[in-house]
């Protein structure tokens, strides 16, 4: 190639570059003098009237194990969680969900041997007072599993079963007997009979957990007793009630409902406010009696699914729709229910990898849920991107702090398979990038907290279709929001049509996304994967 041929190569490439650049600046001049609407997110206000209307927040599911460790065993603890509240404040979180912190034999703490104490590994009753303390003077609520459909095959109630027939506590527990049919299965195939000769007995999730009996008043009673010392000896605000489904077989369910109608209702009495979300993990028509009169709000898996398909395949697959009827039929049943929404918890792979590392994805995954109606619960690390694939140990990996973990408060109670090495996401290396998920989540909590319409406002479908478009209205007394997501990769024109009342701006998540309002035709351009929110000027 010559020399002259060069030169005219680059200059060119030089005038390509200067041309394409006044291009754009003289379109984004064209459309500010047509009317484009200011795109300033700085006004939005994370701390206002609508902040703290419990029990409408957004919560934070932690398995302290993992999270953050204060005395340098590894195994993180309640002092470790304390020294993170501020972390978790500026965040813009409201509550916290605590997996089991009861002692108990295994490291998920789901197989519980005193109802009444702290396993040993989190500290102590005193410091969990103390974390109470610094989290209700943060405004922070906090909840804690309570699980009441088994307990461990180490309790000392059922050791005192197993020891003797005529132990009072052999009835607390569902022992076989002559008629019993033994090579019964579980809803997954899974083996319920567990022991040997005489002490066969029911465990619906393995033989480490046999499950109570709730036909004993005993039983009921002392659960309700757990319950109120939580609540009103120590302080907690409400509970996360693990395996609600379960505590009588589904030919029994309806004495489902009866006991968790008797509990709230104690539960209540000790507290007014107490909140009761239960794992119900079914459909729509199974969960709605449950909230007849008996749990304040069941977590809606079927949501989880729909959002992270809808983000994946980078279509709507139906989300405005499915909300509207499962929250008008929701709401035959009770008047105040809470819809519990989140992407994944401490069971499911985590959204990360289900998202194949997609960041982009994660973000817009992240916009649907924060916009949603209910109440989102984010699970620890959801916020930097952590993965993680089951078995169970490695969908609860250490949460990721720093860079360099090594002699920081970091926990290392299990080597990390998906969270680890150079790449690995890390709350230090996101906390000042602005485009980080970590910013990108903490944007879209402190906007929910500052409008009345996306923390109680109803969800109504809007009439705008557009391929890649997930849009909807959310509606709260004299408050009206016209939600926009462009899930897609590409730039998306959506025109609101002349008889659209949604002609002021509220937000953006991406500053190059525009409205352009002339002559009452209100036009939306989203960049891609964005969001813009739109509210009727008074």
């Amino acid at each position: 190639m010559s020399v002259r041929y060069k030169v005219f190569w680059a200059i060119s490439i030089i005038f390509s570059v200067v041309v394409i650049g006044l291009s754009t600046l003289i379109l984004w001049v064209g459309m500010n003098n047509q009317g484009l609407i200011s795109n300033d997110t700085n006004g939005i206000k994370p701390q206002e009237e609508w902040s703290n209307n419990w029990p409408n927040v957004v919560f934070y599911e932690v398995f302290v194990r993992a999270y953050n460790d204060s005395d340098g065993d590894g195994i993180g603890d309640i002092n470790g969680l304390t020294e993170k509240l501020d972390y978790l404040q500026e965040l813009g979180i409201e509550g916290i969900w605590l997996m089991p912190i009861n002692p108990s034999p295994s490291y998920h703490q789901y197989d519980v041997t005193d109802y009444y104490g702290i396993d040993s590994d989190y500290g102590t009753m005193e410091d969990f007072k103390h974390f109470l303390e610094e989290a209700h003077d943060r405004n922070i609520k906090v909840i804690i599993d309570l699980v009441v459909n088994h307990t461990s095959s180490e309790h000392p109630w059922f050791q005192a079963a197993l020891a003797s027939k005529d132990d009072p506590k052999r009835d607390w527990y569902i022992f076989a007997d002559k008629d019993t049919k033994l090579t019964e299965r579980g809803e997954w195939g899974q083996q319920v009979w567990h022991g040997y000769r005489d002490n066969k007995y029911y465990g619906l999730f393995w033989e480490g957990m046999p499950d109570l009996n709730f036909d004993n008043p005993e039983v009921r009673a002392e659960m309700i007793n757990i319950g109120t010392y939580w609540l009103n000896e120590i302080g907690v605000d409400g509970f996360r009630l693990d395996a609600a489904k379960h505590i009588y077989k589904d030919k029994e369910k309806e004495k489902n409902i009866v006991w968790w109608q008797e509990f709230r209702q104690t539960m209540q009495q000790v507290k007014e406010d107490v909140f009761l979300v239960g794992e119900v993990w079914t459909s729509a028509a199974e969960i709605a009696p449950y909230m007849n009169d008996g749990l304040n709000s069941t977590f809606n898996f079927d949501l989880s699914s729909k959002i992270i398909t809808s983000v994946k395949d980078e279509q709507d697959n139906g989300l405005g729709t499915f909300l509207t009827r499962t929250r008008k039929y929701y709401a035959t049943m009770s008047k105040d229910y809470v819809d519990s929404i989140m992407l994944t918890n401490h069971d499911m792979d985590r959204v990360m990898s289900q998202l194949q590392g997609d960041v982009n994805h994660a973000k817009m995954a992240a916009s649907l849920l924060l916009t949603l109606p209910g109440n989102p619960f984010i699970y620890y690390g959801e916020e930097i991107g952590m993965q993680g694939i089951k078995p169970d140990e490695y969908i609860r990996e250490p949460m990721r702090w720093y860079i360099k973990p090594e002699g920081t408060s970091q926990t290392t109670w299990e080597r990390s398979r998906y969270n680890r090495g150079a790449n690995a996401p890390t709350v230090e290396a996101q906390i000042d990038d602005v485009d980080s998920l970590y910013n990108h989540y903490k944007k879209l909590i402190h906007l929910r907290r500052s409008q009345p319409a996306l923390i109680l406002g109803e969800i109504e479908q809007s009439k705008i279709k557009a391929p890649g478009i997930v849009i909807f209205e959310r509606i709260y007394e004299h408050q009206s929001l016209l939600v926009i997501h462009n899930i897609t990769g590409e730039i998306r024109n959506l025109s609101l049509g002349e008889e659209s009342q949604y002609n002021q701006f509220l937000f953006s998540s991406d500053s190059s996304s525009q409205v352009i309002n002339k002559e009452n035709q209100v036009e939306v351009i989203l960049s891609p994967y964005s969001s813009v929110i739109l509210t009727v000027e008074k």
